[in-house]
């Protein structure tokens, strides 16, 4: 398992970064910020969706996170409230939590106004504008926490990573101390990733971290991820579980099959479902954290118990069979619906 040990050699030889990658599992807040998300049964995990409440079952969440080890907390402007909800917490902590590490992202504007539904959730804004609003935010909710500052699902056809000015800013961020990444989404992960690495700022790689879909039934970027992680760059996995799918709530008929065959590896592990697809993610030998999407506690205690899980040679050949097309796999996740 790749941690603090293991990060590279280009960010262990700088102490100020090698603590910014804190703690093998974080703990995402896509689904805590906001009342509405894709997440299979996310509407069922949450009881009460009102500000106040959501409020408060966030801190609880977080609290019951950092008493686990966990350090590393991921959020973005666009995420209804989680930023807010994590600076609050950060702040009301301070003086009793040490390592922690907040990474956020630019790039979206939400635009829910806190409802399960909406004509849109978010909106893709990339722009100049849109990064030094949004990083001006960032900065008055998380505090000198927020140690890596990312693009949010960078794409080819928005031309982030072509923006001179844009690239610019973020040189000029990167040297107050935070280290610039990015995050990719979609069939084209490994090429944006690829592009990414190229792209130097006075002569120094801009991004130093980079986030990106890998999970059971989406391994395409593997190899790009390896590339990344030789470059120096280290490596962040959303969606682990597929936003669900890879867990007992995924109850589609054509997936009843794959399902049992998790459940089949999952007890000869002697684990359960959430915690194998974790522990795929978090054993990749570039992987240096793996987000969970986690709800509530009962959820979060067994995510963090896949760092338990012993994950043979060979086994990721094993489950290859469930492996979609990156096309067939994206085109799944765009048909979620948002509860």
């Amino acid at each position: 398992m790749r941690n603090r040990d293991r990060l590279p050699e280009a960010l262990r030889v700088n102490p100020r970064f090698e603590k910014m990658i804190t703690s093998p599992i974080g703990l995402g807040m896509a689904a805590l910020g906001r009342p509405g998300y894709i997440n299979l049964d996310h509407g069922i995990d949450l009881n009460d969706r009102s500000f106040t409440a959501m409020r408060q079952h966030a801190m609880n969440m977080l609290d019951y996170a950092c008493d686990l080890g966990i350090r590393y907390f991921d959020t973005a402007a666009s995420y209804g409230a989680g930023e807010q909800f994590l600076g609050q917490w950060i702040f009301k902590r301070e003086f009793h939590v040490t390592g922690v590490t907040a990474a956020s992202k630019w790039g979206y504007v939400y635009t829910a106004d806190w409802q399960v539904q909406a004509e849109h959730h978010e909106i893709k804004k990339h722009t100049l504008e849109n990064l030094n609003s949004s990083f001006i935010w960032s900065c008055l909710r998380l505090g000198r926490a927020m140690k890596i500052y990312q693009i949010h699902s960078a794409t080819f056809a928005s031309g982030v990573l072509e923006n001179t000015e844009i690239l610019s800013r973020l040189a000029q961020i990167r040297e107050d101390g935070r280290l610039i990444g990015l995050t990719v989404s979609g069939p084209q992960q490994s090429q944006l990733i690829d592009k990414a690495i190229e792209i130097e700022i006075d002569g120094t790689p801009l991004f130093r971290t980079v986030q990106a879909t890998w999970n059971l039934l989406e391994t395409s970027a593997s190899e790009a991820l390896r590339r990344a992680a030789d470059a120096g760059m280290a490596v962040i996995i959303k969606e682990a579980l597929a936003n669900g799918r890879l867990t007992n709530k995924n109850r589609q008929p054509q997936f009843k099959q794959k399902l049992q065959q998790l459940k089949t590896t999952a007890e000869e592990h002697a684990c359960s479902l959430d915690q194998l697809a974790l522990s795929a993610a978090i054993n990749q030998p570039w992987s240096n954290v793996v987000l969970s999407g986690a709800v509530t506690k009962r959820q979060l205690q067994s995510n963090w118990d896949a760092l338990k899980v012993t994950w043979p040679d060979g086994a990721l050949q094993e489950l290859s069979h469930l492996v979609e097309s990156p096309q067939d796999y994206w085109r799944a996740r765009a048909a979620l619906e948002w509860n």
